[in-house]
């Protein structure tokens, strides 16, 4: 029977990461999947999929929409070739997986494919068809992720109703795709496909799309979206979703209880997703599950068993694939003896579309619900230079900063790489910056960056310089 100092349980963004930092810190490592390749959900069936289907089908409607401004003409129709869509998406997950590969092989990680499941705390079993073995391990990190949650009277067929996961490999573009669930991967996957020629239109519960983001970014985005032609439903509560050959039939109640029906021939449920222990066995080594499902991990994402610990989508907080890679860095260093921390509320959330959203830290709701005093600044990006050159002038920066003391306490933005720009603010947050401070910084010009800057003046004594 091998021994490890440390063996984790599942290979996604959270998994494989503490096990190349276990690696690095010197302890003998297993990494544990129970498919054939590494990468979990959101290499395979999430992250990296929808961002490639996302590039390709913003390249087709730039070529369809906005070539013409830029003074670019192609002769003849331009047609998607929704096949080598797929393809090359499927092309782009296979290289990252297989970098995964690279990486454990690089750090002498020892892999095992197979369910991995708890025999005693210090024991796992992995079973591949037939066959089963069992390793020891001294530290056991679960990263068993999660999968698409679904509601109750809802019959998932995997064909005309579906997940997330079915909608990244579709053998075509739907007609009408009907999105319960106006949260982030509904938003992205239904933007896929309105690019690509399809009606699309999103079932939401609550008053807004993405409820847990700033109110302000929820309306701006949703502005963007309708002009793109996505239809939005808000405050419409989903009570039956049925199938008749190829049509499908969401039927909803709306805010003044009027029952509306909804048509198409595919329906994308996206209403979050839940924790995954499926097959784990956690009784056996005594570990305690929430009433959620989730492993009860302690503030140092150890659980009631001092050698087992639970990290990403399967313990309590945002299900993010870096908040996962962060945890698991986390977890490798404090079996190592170290003392490192993570501050959730510097965590930043993104979603994908165009244009993107990303935010960090409070929103304006949170800090009024906690009767905290704020100042705000905000900046749109229509007034850079940079934004006017792309064509991309939807959206906006904004800034909110202690009333008192100037430091920033959170940056909501819309707008053209606001996935990567948000990273400018967590660093500020990270250092815990004025307003001021990013005011004072030097932003090249032309960028889309500019935008933080004039936030952060518009934050101190409404100094922005360009509006």
């Amino acid at each position: 029977m091998s021994t490890y100092d440390v063996a984790i349980i599942g290979s996604g963004p959270g998994g494989y990461v503490a096990a190349i930092r276990c690696a690095q810190l010197g302890m003998k490592t297993a990494i544990i999947e129970k498919y054939n390749v590494l990468g979990g959900t959101c290499l395979n069936v999430g992250c990296i999929p929808s961002k490639a289907l996302l590039d390709s089908s913003h390249h087709y409607e730039e070529a369809i929409k906005h070539f013409e401004d830029h003074g670019i003409e192609i002769p003849g129709d331009i047609k998607v070739n929704f096949k080598k869509m797929v393809e090359r998406k499927a092309s782009v997950v296979e290289q990252t997986t297989k970098g995964i590969e690279f990486l454990m092989n690089k750090n002498k990680i020892d892999v095992f494919t197979g369910m991995g499941a708890f025999k005693d705390a210090t024991h796992i079993e992995i079973t591949e068809g037939e066959k089963k073995q069992t390793i020891e391990a001294k530290n056991t990190i679960i990263a068993t992720g999660s999968k698409p949650a679904t509601l109750p009277f809802i019959k998932l067929d995997k064909e005309r109703i579906i997940t997330s996961t079915e909608a990244l490999s579709l053998k075509e573009i739907p007609k009408h795709l009907v999105v319960i669930g106006g949260g982030v991967i509904g938003l992205e996957l239904g933007q896929v496909y309105r690019r690509l020629g399809a009606d699309v239109s999103v079932v939401e519960y609550m008053d807004r799309i993405i409820p847990t983001m700033d109110a302000a970014q929820s309306k701006e985005l949703m502005k963007a979206m309708k002009k793109q032609g996505v239809k939005f439903y808000l405050s419409h509560k989903v009570s039956a979703v049925s199938k008749k050959g190829k049509e499908v039939t969401i039927t909803a109640t709306d805010k003044k209880d009027k029952e509306v029906t909804f048509k198409g021939d595919y329906c994308l449920v996206s209403v979050g997703r839940k924790p995954y222990t499926d097959g784990l066995k956690v009784e056996n080594a005594g570990v305690k599950i929430t009433e959620r499902g989730m492993i009860d991990v302690n503030d140092h994402l150890q659980t009631n068993i001092k050698n087992i610990y639970a990290i990403g989508d399967v313990v309590r907080g945002a299900m993010l694939a870096h908040k996962a890679s962060e945890e698991g860095t986390l977890v490798a260093e404090i079996i190592a003896g170290q003392k490192p921390h993570i501050d959730y509320n510097l965590i930043p959330g993104v979603v994908y579309t165009w244009p993107e959203v990303a935010s960090v830290g409070k929103t304006e709701e949170q800090l009024k619900d906690a009767n905290v005093e704020y100042k705000a600044g905000q900046f749109p990006m229509r007034a850079l230079g940079r934004s006017r050159a792309s064509g991309d002038i939807d959206g906006f920066v904004k800034i909110l900063s202690d009333k008192t003391t100037d430091e920033v306490l959170g940056v909501h933005m819309v707008g053209a790489r606001v996935a990567d720009l948000i990273a400018e603010a967590v660093v500020a947050m990270e250092f815990r910056a004025s307003a001021e401070d990013i005011a004072r910084m030097s932003h090249a010009h032309p960028t889309y960056a500019e935008a933080v800057k004039e936030a952060a003046l518009a934050a101190t004594d409404d100094r922005a310089l360009h509006i």
